[in-house]
């Protein structure tokens, strides 16, 4: 019994035994990229294509139409799976590097005067407070400048 891989589905589907050549039919066809025609029951006939003795694809004639019929290979689906989470892996890690980071200063503007501003900061101190905590709540100042 001949069996062939059945694209729609997991199982295979045994066809029927051809009849026995006549002396009206064609002499058959050497083995080649393209295997014999399987006659189907109804107006359907199947040709089997090959490369390098693996079945790569069936060309389908039914309802006067005929369409050809990639055989799927698992080994292509997981090089197909693999290289697409490969780019998604990529595509994310760049993403995420080339972040843009907000400024270190914030908007500086000029005010009248000359004076400039600097907003989303707060101001720098001018000289280092040694004064004690109770002399920076009351806001005191030294009675000698300090040179």
């Amino acid at each position: 019994m001949t069996a062939i891989f059945n694209p729609t589905g997991p199982a295979v589907t045994p066809l029927p035994r051809p009849a026995p050549p006549s002396a009206a039919s064609p002499a058959p066809t050497p083995a080649g990229p393209v295997g014999p025609v399987l006659e189907l029951p109804g107006d359907a006939a199947l040709v089997p294509v090959n490369r390098d003795g693996r079945p790569v694809g069936v060309f389908v004639a039914a309802g006067g139409r005929v369409r050809y019929r990639r055989v799927v290979e698992p080994d292509q689906l997981v090089a197909a799976a693999t290289g697409a989470f490969a780019v998604a892996a990529l595509t994310a890690a760049v993403a995420v590097w080339s972040r843009r980071r907000p400024p270190s200063v914030g908007t500086v503007t000029m005010g009248p005067g000359g004076w400039v501003s600097l907003r989303g900061l707060p101001a720098p101190r001018l000289r280092p407070d040694d004064r004690p905590w109770w002399a920076r709540v009351l806001r005191a100042r030294r009675l000698v400048v300090d040179r």
